[in-house]
């Protein structure tokens, strides 16, 4: 016997948690309200919806359900669930049992069911108590997914609804038409003997597809978005789902209207068929998946003959295919119960694994593509053709479209024969708009394969490591220097190619915290780059330029070159930059000197400009620059949710060092001021596998990292031990923009190794603040610093005062906090009622920055002032006051654009719960649409 459970789900109509109006179903909607009148009567009865999946069932029943409720019915909700295994009635039980208003003698009831042979008795008392509840007001009991109810499910319930006729309930159930287990069909026949009235939901019609899409994309459609709508024939899920994954990437709104942005968009999951897919056995999965491979219509013999079993051995995947409605019969052929879906369970498939099935599919032996079958043994013309004509598509879309553009590419891949002349080159040009669309474990599988093939040319094998060098510098630092080195290193290559590789070699090395041989490699590059004339690459070297002169402490000449670089590469175009985008340099710098309302509007419309184009690694990128900069200002739970939007995906390649020196590194520092120790906890685990990168720059945070860890948890004798590797290596091998010395780490650090009686690394930290200052008079942050570090090596109110000072107009919300911290605690030794401001001022800041690790500190040492403050509210943003932090972290995600399905995996949570969340702020701030809660986002951040 099956077993159930009640599960709550997203209706078909809704789009990342926020429901759209019902449209097309005027008929069935007033048939549901003239049937709710009748009970509000005293007449009852049972109504069946039945249509097929994603036809619109749950949301009928929601909506008959929100009426009800707003009538004063009593209304009980249960739905069947195929992925779970609970009690036998858990459907209908649970559904009585639960809710605001569950029905009397709940105790009674569970023990019942959970006892053997106690049937008969269970059904007596669940009819005596619906009846004792009907006396009191009509009730509507509701039951969705019939098709997948347990035998004692289904037989309580028509056995209820004939036993209770002549009460004012009415029982309100949903069953997914087609083919349906004996059981459900037998109970449908009884409830129809039994004058049941049933609603057919069909497909929806022109006007309502057209009011649907307008709903969705927040305007009214032109005829391509239309013609796209009209591919889900009027199925409502999968129109919605459709629609939602064309906002996020495909459609802009261009006076008042939605149109695409560059051509129509590639096929992509939807999380309908991917919850479908994941209910079915791995048998199951496997014959669907293998079907969408092929393509068109397809036979079960030739099926059985791909997964290598027996027509036979299919048998029950072909019928849980059939009954998940994802396949239906056409002749003695198996075909998809629609193309949208077929795309979809295709395009979960990898590369590779759909190319080796069409292979097989088509009688081709392993290895061969079907242009290898041509008699002359390459590409038939047309092929050719179309290959060439992919590619120049992919080529003019890749600065406006990449994710187009990245389709047009594969095609153009598989349309080229794997000895075809021009192979490489497509797989060049296709690793960098995979990488850019955030697909970067196929990009580099593409390339991997490729190389370990052998027989390239030079020039080939060359632009095949440029673009695995690109791809690498957000994971590993070190394999980017590996790529762009051996590329270098090939002979006979053209000046562009090896200028270029050389560019990267040298941004490698500079990201690596080799800068003494970044510099040099640098050198070598200029020379080469400008012998051919190569802009792009002149972009990446001034970068490289700019960080080797921000190493050295010459500030004035880094931004200047950083303003050229980001100068050249804007003119240049994004897609051709070899690291994209330099103007995340300029913003890196800009925060690390205090500018830091300058590095964040850089920071926001980098964000804006490449969350349009759908250049998903450039965001990223983007966001994990904004983590350390919204740390630096205070905004620490902003700083945490934005670097939980930009976390690593599990198969991403490589490390993930850029992740590394600002996610992870950000994320232990929120810790850190949060007082949240598990999460300190768990990143101190990374930092320990930092420390041992290949990357001195990742080697340096690590134990950066471990040295805040070590410090709070009392032991600066540990942190000290930690950082004598660091502070005793050679200068040039220093990263200058690691945590150890940012500039408002310095403090930090004198602090530290006084408390370990460590007074030299004090005043080796405080000359480097001073020093840094000196070569830089013009940007007071770094005074500030140097006073702040000072004032604590000579224990010196004065320079303490001077600190204060010079924060005053800089946007380090904790750094000025921390100053007037410390002059405070000075104070407070003889002058202690002019210690207080002080405090009171650090305690509004760090207040402001939700760090309530040091407002406990800041509150004790008021207290021994003799001041008394009542306790801040733990976890609740000023900002936001409305919202819970639960709400609050998923409200940054998706006001920074992520679906529900992105920020429940970010979060670890599931996408209902991600749903409630949203569902419950949404009503808190008293808005109805993701745009508005990203306007109210906006409006609030600028108002802190």
């Amino acid at each position: 016997m099956s077993v159930n459970r009640v599960t709550t789900r997203t209706a078909p109509e809704e789009s990342d948690g926020v429901r759209t109006p019902l449209r097309g179903r005027d008929a069935e909607t007033a048939f549901i309200e003239e049937r709710l009148d009748a009970l509000g009567r005293g007449e009852g009865g049972i109504v069946r919806v039945e249509g097929p999946a994603g036809i619109g069932r749950s949301r009928i029943l929601a909506e008959a359900t929100a009426s009800a409720r707003r009538r004063g019915t009593r209304v009980f909700e249960g739905a069947a669930d195929p992925d779970a295994q609970f009690v036998p009635l858990g459907p209908l039980l649970e559904g009585v049992l639960s809710g605001e208003e569950p029905l009397s003698g709940a105790r009674r009831l569970r023990d019942l069911a959970a006892t053997p042979g106690q049937r008969f008795w269970l059904l007596q008392e669940l009819g005596d108590r619906l009846r004792e509840a009907a006396r009191n007001g009509p009730l509507l009991v509701v039951l969705d997914d019939l098709q997948w109810c347990d035998d004692l499910t289904l037989l309580t319930f028509h056995t209820l609804a004939a036993g209770l006729s002549t009460h004012p309930i009415l029982w309100l159930v949903a069953v997914r038409s087609g083919s349906v287990p004996s059981g459900v069909r037998t109970t449908l026949d009884r409830i129809r003997q039994a004058g049941a009235h049933g609603l057919l939901l069909g497909a929806l019609e022109d006007r309502a597809i057209e009011r649907i899409t307008e709903d969705v994309l927040g305007a009214p459609p032109d005829p391509d978005v239309l013609r796209l709508a009209h591919r889900s024939e009027g199925v409502p899920q999968l129109l919605v789902e459709l629609l939602g994954s064309l906002r996020e990437e495909a459609v802009t709104i261009e006076n008042g209207t939605a149109r695409l942005s560059a051509g129509p968009p590639a096929p992509r999951e939807l999380p309908s068929v991917v919850r479908r897919l994941d209910q079915l056995s791995d048998e199951a999965r496997e014959l669907v998946q293998t079907a969408a491979a092929v393509g068109g219509t397809v036979t079960v013999a030739l099926l059985a003959e791909l997964l290598g079993r027996s027509s036979a051995a299919l048998i029950t995947a072909v019928r849980e295919s059939l009954d998940a409605d994802l396949l239906a019969e056409s002749g003695d052929r198996l075909a998809f119960r629609h193309d949208l879906i077929r795309e979809a369970v295709e395009a979960g498939l990898p590369l590779p694994l759909r190319q080796a099935l069409r292979r097989q599919a088509a009688g081709l032996p392993p290895g061969r593509t079907p242009a290898d079958a041509t008699e002359a043994g390459g590409a038939s013309p047309e092929d050719a053709s179309e290959a060439d004509r992919q590619r120049t598509e992919a080529a003019e879309l890749a600065g406006t479209a990449p994710g187009t553009a990245a389709e047009r590419s594969l095609r153009a891949l598989e349309l080229t024969a794997a000895d075809a002349p021009e192979r490489p080159r497509v797989v060049a040009e296709t690793i960098p708009l995979l990488w850019q669309t955030g697909r970067a474990a196929q990009a580099r599988e593409l390339g991997a394969t490729a190389l370990a093939a052998g027989d390239l040319g030079p020039e080939d094998e060359a632009l095949i490591r440029l673009a695995l060098a690109r791809l690498a510098v957000p994971f590993d630092f070190s394999e980017a220097v590996r790529q762009a080195r051996a590329g270098a290193a090939l002979p006979g290559i053209s000046l562009t190619a090896r200028g270029r590789l050389l560019a990267m070699l040298a941004v490698g090395l500079s990201m690596s915290g080799e800068h003494a041989a970044a510099e040099q490699v640098a050198a070598q590059a200029w020379d080469t780059a400008a012998a051919a004339g190569d802009r792009t690459a002149e972009a990446t070297l001034t970068t490289v330029r700019s960080a080797v002169s921000f190493h050295r402490m010459d500030l004035a000449e880094s931004f200047r070159q950083a303003e050229r670089s980001a100068a050249l590469a804007d003119a240049l175009g994004v897609s051709t930059s070899l690291w994209v985008p330099e103007a995340l340099w300029h913003a890196l710098l800009s925060n690390t000197t205090g500018r830091t309302a300058e590095a964040l509007a850089v920071v926001e419309e980098g964000i804006r400009i490449t969350g349009e184009q759908g250049r998903t690694a450039a965001t990223r990128m983007w966001l994990m620059t904004r983590t350390r900069i919204l740390l630096e200002t205070g905004r620490l739970a902003e700083a945490r949710a934005d670097a939980e939007a930009a976390s690593p995906a599990a198969d991403e390649p490589g490390p993930g060092n850029l992740a590394d020196v600002t996610l992870r590194y950000v994320m232990l520092r929120v810790a850190l001021h949060t007082g949240d120790r598990r999460t300190a906890e768990a990143y101190a685990a990374e930092a320990r596998r930092m420390r041992s990168d290949d990357a001195p720059v990742v080697r340096h945070f690590g134990t950066w990292m471990l040295a805040l860890m070590a410090d709070y948890e009392g032991r600066p004798d540990r942190a000290m031990a930690e950082l004598d590797a660091v502070m005793t290596s050679p200068a040039a091998d220093r990263p200058a923009y690691a945590g150890l010395i940012d500039p408002a780490d310095a403090p930090v650090l004198v602090r530290m190794a006084l408390r370990a009686g460590r007074h030299e690394r004090a005043v080796q930290a405080v000359a480097m603040a001073e020093k840094r200052a000196a070569l830089n008079p013009g940007l007071p942050f770094l005074a500030a610093t140097a006073a702040h570090a000072r004032g604590l090596l000579d224990n010196d109110l004065a320079p303490l005062v001077r600190a204060v000072r010079l924060y005053e107009d800089c946007p380090r919300v904790l750094a000025r906090a921390s100053a007037l911290e410390d002059a405070g605690r000075k104070l407070a030794t003889t002058r202690r009622p002019e210690a207080v401001p002080y405090f009171e001022t650090a305690l509004a800041l760090y207040g402001r920055a939700g760090a309530e690790r040091d407002i406990a500190r800041v509150r004790r040492r008021l207290r021994a002032a003799g001041v008394r403050r009542s306790p801040s509210t733990t976890g609740l943003c000023a900002a936001w006051p409305e919202l819970t932090a639960a709400e609050l972290r998923v409200v940054r995600l998706v006001a920074r654009g992520l679906t529900n399905q992105q920020a429940a995996e970010h979060l670890s949570l599931s996408p209902h719960t991600v749903s409630s969340h949203l569902r419950r702020a949404f009503t808190k701030l008293d808005i109805t649409s993701r745009a508005d809660l990203t306007r109210l986002a906006q409006q609030r951040d600028d108002g802190e």
